[in-house]
């Protein structure tokens, strides 16, 4: 008998199972099935996870490239996976892993990070959301001119956010996540979200109104501005206010899992929101998790439970990384055999590193270097994923937005950013160092 890894044991059973089960016929409970594709996601995704962090590279890159490998076995003779991106239950978990993430994503700031923020950083986000977006556009043009103006601006869209975690974890394993160049990209981030998410409100909005047969005129996209600016102005004022009074209440419960309710709760009603007055969902989801502050739920902390995001993580551990899977496995590998598409690839690249290169130019006041700021600003992982499945969901002429081909060229663009940006930042981080030898001074084991 031949002697397995534990991790190919498991590799292989659960490839084996999809085809056994089909095997068993209509007798075979619908639960049944969708228990085992998640079964096979998830420990795809942690096997992927895995993989990558064992690479120094964020366990992101390796869900993402788990759902590419999964999603073109056809390509080796095993078709037993193919039910899994197109089935419905799947899709809705993912879609909540997305508004999860947001969420989670909104939590790590509040509204004040967003006020303390500095000159430099406000105009670090506005270049590095309008210049790629500009240059995205740009190369959508020039190369696809046949797919229309809104999938050209869509290509720019996805191109304006940062995912700024992986920078923020390549700084912090550094030793350099307070420096004045960490302080800058760290606060950029926050309005570099905000901005790219009205853009992507604004994308939408006009696609869906392309769809339903009506004009998009300059009144139009303006409106639009304005709707997504409102609801986010509106609901984290409102929410400043309101939700304090809300966890107040909600702490008098004495049952278990209060907290986790009334904060998903919140963060599903804002999502419900935003999507009912026509913008993304993940809008809301963003917003909520920006509103909420540890204050707000301390009396439940003070009684001895956890925070909510030590609750919100468990489920986001379970829900997200199925999202970064399936959108891994929607990519065809077959595409990356058309020229087209790697051009397009190549060319959504360089705008995607030489636009957030730009955004440098925005630091004002010395001591700062803005190569550093601008290397920090270059990875899309997750968001970029996001976008793209904004792409995939929204219809223009009874079709996905973004085809097959402009989907695996972003999906492209998201792993090689996410790949360059650890090692020059490594390199930019080190040329200071040796340029300037104080900033030494102060970091753990500087000293040693």
């Amino acid at each position: 008998m031949l002697r397995l890894r534990p991790a190919a044991a498991i590799v292989t059973v659960l490839l084996a199972a999809p085809a056994l089960a089909a095997e068993a016929g209509g007798h075979e409970d619908p639960i049944g099935r969708i228990v085992l594709e998640l079964a096979v996601v998830l420990v795809a995704a942690k096997l992927g996870g895995e993989l990558a962090t064992r690479a120094r590279q964020p366990p992101v890159l390796g869900e993402l490239l788990a759902g590419v490998v999964l999603g073109n076995l056809d390509l080796a003779g095993i078709g037993a996976l193919e039910g899994i991106q197109a089935d419905p239950a799947v899709d809705v978990l993912a879609k909540l892993g997305v508004l999860l993430l947001l969420f989670e994503v909104g939590l790590e700031s509040t509204v004040r990070d967003m006020l303390r923020v500095g000159l430099s950083s406000l105009l670090v986000a506005v270049i590095g959301v309008l210049v790629p977006f500009g240059l995205g556009w740009g190369a959508g043009a020039v190369l696809i001119p046949g797919a229309g103006p809104y999938v050209h601006a869509f290509l720019g869209a996805t191109l304006s956010a940062t995912s700024v975690g992986i920078t923020a974890r390549v700084l912090q394993d550094l030793g350099r996540s307070r420096g004045p160049e960490a302080r800058v990209i760290l606060g950029a981030a926050v309005i570099d979200d905000v901005l790219g998410l009205v853009i992507l409100a604004v994308v939408s909005g006009a696609v869906v109104a392309a769809d339903a047969g009506r004009s998009v005129s300059t009144g139009a996209v303006i409106a639009i501005v304005a709707k997504a600016s409102l609801f986010l102005v509106g609901a984290l004022v409102l929410g400043v206010k309101l939700s304090p009074r809300m966890f107040r209440v909600a702490s008098r419960l004495q049952t278990r899992g209060v907290l986790l309710a009334v904060g998903l709760a919140f963060c599903f009603t804002l999502s419900w929101l935003s999507g009912a007055i026509g913008l993304a969902p993940i809008v809301g989801a963003f917003a909520a998790g920006l509103v909420l502050e540890d204050v707000h739920y301390k009396d439940f902390v003070d009684r001895g439970e956890h925070g909510l995001e030590d609750l919100i993580r468990p489920i986001g551990s379970f829900l997200v990384p199925i999202f970064f899977v399936l959108m891994g496995m929607k990519t065809d590998l077959r595409a990356f055999g058309d020229p087209r598409v790697l051009g397009l690839a190549g060319a959504l690249t360089v705008a995607a590193i030489v636009g957030k290169q730009a955004c440098g130019a925005g630091v004002v006041g010395r001591g700062i270097d803005r190569l550093t700021v601008g290397l920090g600003m270059i990875p899309r992982g997750e968001v970029g994923l996001i976008f793209a499945n904004m792409g995939l969901s929204l219809k223009l002429g009874g079709r996905p937005l973004l085809g097959a081909d402009a989907y695996s060229a972003i999906v492209i663009v998201v792993v090689v950013t996410t790949l360059v940006t650890p090692p020059a930042l490594r390199f930019s981080l080190a040329r200071l160092d040796r340029r300037t030898p104080e900033r030494l001074q102060g970091r753990p084991g500087a000293c040693d």
